[in-house]
């Protein structure tokens, strides 16, 4: 068993950390410190770090609106690119929720208070859903918009990328084309995304079951197998990921489309929502 053989299984693999996923990891760390740490003992709403927490996080929601007017009133094109403004908008998604929680010092308050809370939560977790549909149909969180023709272009070309499995695991290309089958004709009685999920998830865990067991009964007979069995397993599931991750991707890029729109549609009106919910806030602080 040469290393080539054993690279056929290999997929083009990316390196390093994206920087999505180390924004990820720093909000989780705030937002659970906040949660675990006595806040009310150092902070209050109504005085000091706390009472700027609340003028800082609200000023920074209201800047959100930036984004979506520089996207489509020309005359804000003067404040540079909409892509960059876009990359603003997501980070000021998430300081400013964060900077509120830590002034409310994660509890409820008055009505006016929880009603304001609220609204910036369901804001905030309809923001992470649309980013979340944006992600499923462009290339990257900031890359160009994607056109299923793509998308089957590169679960092509990674599927070509793995022309020598068949020699090395017996079974493993056809059992990997039947389950993009199923992922790609993923039931029409469902959301076309949420089914795509269940029976990727599904392929998963049948795939790896059947490269273990198919890697023991051919270790038994080959030396070679044997002792490079750990590192063929460790290809050969990276390369059956990628392929099921790509089926997956063609099968729910039209249904995230129809999604995206939809959210659309729900976000704008929601905002307006959390900005009406805050000023009645900011009132009642100021007059009671």
């Amino acid at each position: 068993m040469s290393a080539e053989a054993i690279n056929t299984f290999e997929p083009a693999q990316s390196k390093g950390i994206s920087s999505t996923t180390l924004g990820m990891l720093l909000t989780t760390v705030i937002l659970v410190t906040g949660w675990m740490l006595p806040l009310r003992d150092y902070i209050t709403p109504r005085a000091g770090l706390g009472y700027w927490l609340g003028i800082i996080g609200g000023s920074l929601m209201v800047l959100l609106l930036i984004y979506p007017l520089r996207k489509r009133v020309r005359a804000f094109a003067f404040l540079g690119s909409a892509r960059i403004w876009f990359q603003i908008h997501m980070i000021l998604g998430v300081a400013g929720p964060l900077a509120i929680l830590y002034h409310c010092t994660y509890r409820m308050g008055a009505t006016n208070s929880n009603v304001a809370l609220w609204s910036m939560i369901i804001v905030s977790g309809s923001g992470l859903v649309g980013r979340y549909l944006y992600s499923r149909i462009h290339f990257g969180l900031y890359g160009s918009r994607a056109n299923l023709d793509e998308i089957h272009y590169q679960a092509s070309k990674i599927r070509l990328e793995g022309t020598g499995a068949g020699r090395l695991l017996p079974g493993f290309a056809e059992r990997l084309d039947s389950a993009e089958k199923s992922i790609f004709f993923s039931l029409p009685a469902v959301p076309k995304a949420a089914s795509a999920l269940i029976l990727w998830m599904s392929a998963k865990i049948r795939i790896r079951f059947f490269i273990q067991s198919s890697l023991n009964k051919a270790a038994q007979s080959s030396k070679t197998i044997a002792d490079q069995k750990q590192k063929l397993k460790s290809a050969a599931l990276r390369y059956a990921e990628a392929r099921l991750a790509a089926a997956r991707r063609v099968a729910e890029f039209q249904s995230c489309e129809r999604l995206f729109g939809l959210w659309h549609v729900l976000h704008l009106p929601l905002f307006g929502m959390l900005l009406v919910a805050g000023i009645a806030h900011v009132i009642a602080v100021n007059l009671y």
